[in-house]
């Protein structure tokens, strides 16, 4: 065929398509990425999610999980899901608000509300879901969600759901969060919301500094605690245990799929607080409930986490480690000072070329670009589990010396 018929043909093609389908047919990113060959997502795993994994029948290093405390193949945790499902079956077919509630479900509120120190907990089926369905409904029209620019694509969306007013402030900068405060009617509700750990550059928001922002302009405080619980604090309760500042914060958020190794999420503050959301939250009372299976794995994993300090040490002790050999090896690693290291490339197309090469040189990691971040700011997130052991880093590390001088990244 021609090059002229297949111009014409496309064009056939198009004409026939409905708009929708028109329009979408445009966005060719994916397509170019893998003729590329350089394609970074998707990429099946064919064993359990471990220090290393099975990818086409090769064992890979694995620095691109979030299960912080290594547990999502801890037999504990397993027997405890295997048992949960033996007894009350594989789904609960309806939400917590009808059908859905079981004996366990109540069980696990009350110990994460133990856990985080507050009155009460809500669980639901995801972390997405948690701060969907918390952030859109607890404001009102005359009242102000104030959100850091760098906050998860789950409080944006529950942001814009809401029918407050939104503002932003500079990430992390503390004159802009005052300076976005003064902007409030003093009379109405002010609901600031943060993540504890930034989940793309690892780093730590300032909460007593904010906390004192909150109270100087008698606004309430949200804390995103997903990639904070057990790696921060006492028995890794977070990065709010970890400042003291419980009590001073009005509602802690977080996730079951991280370091809990299960699935779902909670919301912990006070009974006024849970009571209205357990009647308004859309995300809660419209979603099937969290399964038996992660239900029990959750606990299981609490239980562990607060008996076996151990795995939080050791977690420190290699994050220590990464981040010294990465600044020797001259890698820019940003203001992370956690298991979650951000290392720039800022380049998109580079970013997806290094994500290749570490994968061929036996090292799984995650590819972040635009618009996720901007153009300039694209990273490849290498993120440590208390299960690594010294040696594995040590190997990741070779290997990223290797690719990174390859492409120009580090001398």
């Amino acid at each position: 065929m021609r090059p002229s018929d297949w111009g014409a043909l496309i064009g056939t093609i198009l004409l026939i398509m409905k708009p929708l389908q028109e329009k979408l047919s445009h966005y060719d990113a994916p397509q170019k990425a893998k003729a590329a060959g350089i394609y970074p997502y998707f990429r099946p795993i064919s064993s359990e999610q471990n220090t290393e994994v099975l990818m086409n029948g090769k064992k890979v290093l694995m620095f691109g999980s979030n299960s912080y405390m290594g547990l999502t193949n801890h037999p504990k945790v397993i027997e405890a899901a295997v048992a949960a499902t033996k007894k009350y079956g594989t789904g609960m077919a309806g939400s917590p608000f009808l059908n859905g509630t079981l004996d366990i479900h109540k069980e696990l509120e009350a110990k994460i509300a133990d856990y985080v120190g507050k009155d009460d907990a809500i669980v639901y089926s995801t972390g997405f879901g948690t701060n969907l369905g918390v952030v859109s409904t607890l404001t009102g029209r005359e009242d102000y969600i104030i959100c850091d620019e760098q906050d998860h694509a789950s409080i944006v969306e529950g942001r814009r759901l809401s029918f407050s007013q939104p503002l932003k402030y500079k990430h992390n900068d503390m004159d802009s969060l005052e300076a976005t405060l003064k902007k409030c009617k003093p009379e109405s509700i002010k609901l600031i919301v943060t993540d504890s750990v930034f989940s793309m550059e690892g780093d730590v928001a300032k909460l007593p500094e904010m906390v004192d922002l909150a109270k100087k302009y008698n606004a309430s405080l949200m804390v995103d605690e997903a990639h904070g619980i057990g790696v921060f604090g006492k028995g890794g309760r977070g990065v709010v245990n970890h400042f003291g500042l419980t009590d001073d914060v009005d509602l802690i958020m977080g996730t079951f799929s991280k370091s809990f190794a299960s699935l779902g999420g909670f919301i912990a503050t006070d009974k006024e607080i849970t009571n209205f959301l357990r009647h308004h939250s859309r995300s809660y009372i419209f979603t099937a409930s969290i399964t038996p299976a992660s239900t029990a794995a959750a606990m299981a994993a609490l239980e562990i986490m607060l008996n076996e300090p151990e795995r939080q040490e050791h977690l420190w002790e290699i994050t220590h480690y990464a981040l010294d050999n990465f600044r020797a090896m001259g890698c820019e690693i940003g203001n992370t000072s956690t298991p979650i290291i951000p290392l720039f490339i800022r380049d998109d197309y580079k970013t997806f070329a290094v994500t290749h090469d570490l994968l061929e040189e036996g090292v799984f990691v995650n590819p972040v670009v635009s618009p996720a971040v901007a153009p300039q700011d694209t990273l490849i997130r290498y993120s440590l589990m208390a299960t690594h052991t010294k040696e594995q880093v040590t190997r990741s590390l070779d290997a990223i010396s290797k690719v990174f001088k390859k492409h120009g990244i580090i001398k």
